[in-house]
């Protein structure tokens, strides 16, 4: 008779990587999880003839080609002119000031065909021209800060470049359309490093305290999240979440006014957003704006920190540093728009009349005095330092304020990035960029076999985010959801997409999006892998699919084996192969046994 025990079935294939070890792998941020999905897809190169498709890390594919061919012959003009001042072969001196916009055009008109000279001829007309600069001052401060000669001074940014970058963040977060006044910027080592800066002087100037409720918008960018519950800091976080939904159940990305209300707990210190958001790229709408603007007037103390690194992929957009500007402290990285993520480039900028500032100057006596006594060596009333002044000197730990600042060479690069976009009248740069993410999404789609989403004006495509269980319910339901939840994962559709397919994609849930949600970068693959990887994504999806319709609460991959009832007709099919396995075994373990008696019985007559 057969057993009546609960049968196990594989439908969907095993994969190497158990439920356990999934579920111990989530508690990792999605970027350390990312390098074990890596070595998975790394190890299906070698056994299958599948090239691996990392669609993972944010990193473009692209560079920006004219402010770099600009920073290289430059560079050349600046060695001419160090060895000007003195030629020893191995050594030479530092360049001289007087004259060197002169020397600059003579050396032009003898490189005139080669890569950077236009560009270069723009770099001396705009900041004599247009900025007003003195034209030894401004050639000068390329020439000697190219070389790297000399500290940077002042050590928050270099006089001219940082006014080349307030144009550039004029017209590219504040869409040409400013708030009156203007910035004060601190160029720094990338965006990360701006937010461990901004942190820690929020914390040592007592805007923030360790155990404040600070707000995230979510998603977001996965440090920020993991920075508040660190030691020093364990914030108490409020979740704004983007889950505005469209009326067909899919996510728009949005964020509801239920949803953005929340800033007015007047418990709340801080906001940190990423906009346009990371991973699903989409920008605050005028109507979300509007409300964070009219919040703000209710509660002035509030401190925005807006990630603004991938706003020049969404057409007019404009920041909080231009709606709110009191209360921003805004970070932008080149690191995206230029392709530059090694060359370290990023900037915080404050309005020169702030909430943290007002603050500062607000504090208790007791608190006064402490900041005089840490910034007093600096400067003889350090009552009047400005926040950003003193994120600089923080930076360094105060007593090696001296010594802070981006290095020279670095700022130079990034005023030619900023220049690229200040020479370009007719964003032709931008657009590309623009074009090239939107034809990848495109691929993505068509890969899917579905209907791209409704068009969204403020959503720039450089990561797409989709979330698995949308699309689970609306194509089978409540009961294939459940199937899913009961028996994987989250993360497993990752898994079974590295270990088939090599295909590396993030977790969404690590970036407080939906648990079963997807990040995909549209930015680091050749065009056409995007459609490939929209069908390995539907075939991994197909797997689970197959095996819930043999049985809806089968286990199967990493799980396959821990006794599951299936359907009847299914059971008794497995039933029925079973019984005659079964049968054909135990018939061979009979012969067996009787083989070796009668070869023991043999034995024992011959020793007779």
């Amino acid at each position: 008779m057969a057993s009546t025990a609960p049968l196990t079935v594989s439908l969907a294939s095993a994969l190497k990587t158990t439920r356990s070890r999934q579920r111990d792998l989530e508690q990792l941020s999605p970027f350390e999880l990312k390098d074990y999905l890596i070595t998975l897809a790394k190890e299906n190169q070698h056994t299958a003839a599948l090239t691996m498709l990392n669609a993972g890390r944010g990193n473009p594919n692209w560079i920006a080609t004219e402010p770099r061919d600009a920073f290289f012959l430059m560079g050349q003009f600046a060695m001419k002119e160090a060895r000007r001042v003195r030629d020893d072969a191995i050594l030479a001196g530092m360049p001289a000031k007087k004259g060197c916009a002169d020397r600059l055009r003579k050396f032009l008109s003898k490189h005139k065909g080669e890569d950077g000279h236009d560009f270069l001829v723009g770099v001396l007309e705009y900041g004599v021209k247009i900025k007003g600069f003195d034209p030894d001052e401004w050639i000068h401060e390329l020439t000697d800060s190219i070389i790297g000669d000399n500290y940077p001074v002042p050590p928050r940014a270099l006089v001219h470049i940082e006014q080349i970058v307030h144009d550039y963040l004029i017209k590219e977060m504040c869409d040409g359309r400013p708030p009156k006044g203007k910035f004060d910027l601190f160029p720094v080592e990338g965006g990360t490093a701006a937010m461990c800066y901004i942190f820690d002087s929020l914390m040592q100037n007592g805007l923030l305290k360790q155990g404040d409720t600070i707000a995230l918008f979510l998603p977001t960018f996965t440090p920020y999240i993991e920075i508040a519950h660190l030691e020093r800091f364990q914030f108490k976080i409020v979740a704004i979440n983007a889950n505005s939904l469209r009326p067909d159940g899919t996510h728009d990305w949005h964020y509801p006014a239920s949803e953005i209300a929340k800033l007015e707990n007047p418990k709340i210190k801080l906001a940190v957003t990423v906009n346009p958001s990371n991973p699903p790229s989409v920008a605050f709408s005028p109507v979300e704006m509007k409300q964070i603007v009219r919040l703000i007037r209710k509660n002035p103390d509030l401190v925005l920190v807006t990630d603004d690194v991938y706003g020049t992929f969404v057409p007019n957009f404009r920041s909080l540093m231009a709606e709110v500007p009191h209360n921003t402290i805004c970070v932008y990285s080149f690191s995206k728009n230029f392709g530059c993520t090694g060359w370290r480039l990023g900037v915080i900028a404050t309005h020169e009349k702030n909430t943290m500032d007002r603050r500062i100057a607000e504090l208790p006596a007791s608190w006064k005095q402490r900041l005089n006594k840490r910034y007093g060596a600096m400067t003889m009333e350090p009552e009047k330092l400005k926040f950003i002044d003193r994120m600089v000197a923080d930076s360094r730990n105060v007593a090696l304020n001296h010594t802070a600042g981006l290095s020279l060479p670095q700022q130079v690069q990034m005023g030619f990035f900023a220049l690229s976009h200040l020479l370009d009248l007719k964003d032709a740069y931008k657009h590309l960029t623009m074009e090239i993410v939107r034809a990848r999404r495109d691929a993505l789609w068509r890969g899917l076999g579905a209907k791209l989403p409704p068009e969204d004006p403020m959503r720039g495509w450089y990561y797409v985010e989709l979330d698995f269980m949308v699309w689970a319910k609306a194509a089978y339901g409540d009961s294939f959801c459940k199937y899913m939840t009961s028996n994987y994962e989250p993360v497993d559709f990752l898994f079974r997409l590295a270990e088939k397919s090599g295909v590396v994609l993030m977790d969404g849930g690590g970036f407080g999006g939906p648990p079963w949600s997807i990040r995909i970068s549209l930015a680091n693959l050749d065009d056409g892998d995007y459609a490939k990887i929209g069908k390995h994504m539907v075939d991994a999806a197909t797997e689970y699919v197959e095996a819930w319709k043999a049985g809806e609460l089968v286990r199967s991959g990493p799980t396959a084996g821990k006794g599951q009832t299936v359907k009847s007709g299914a059971a008794k099919r497995i039933a029925k192969t079973a019984v005659k396995k079964g049968a054909k075994t135990a018939v061979k373990k009979a012969v067996k046994k009787a083989d070796t008696a009668a070869k023991s019985a043999k034995k024992s007559t011959a020793r007779k």
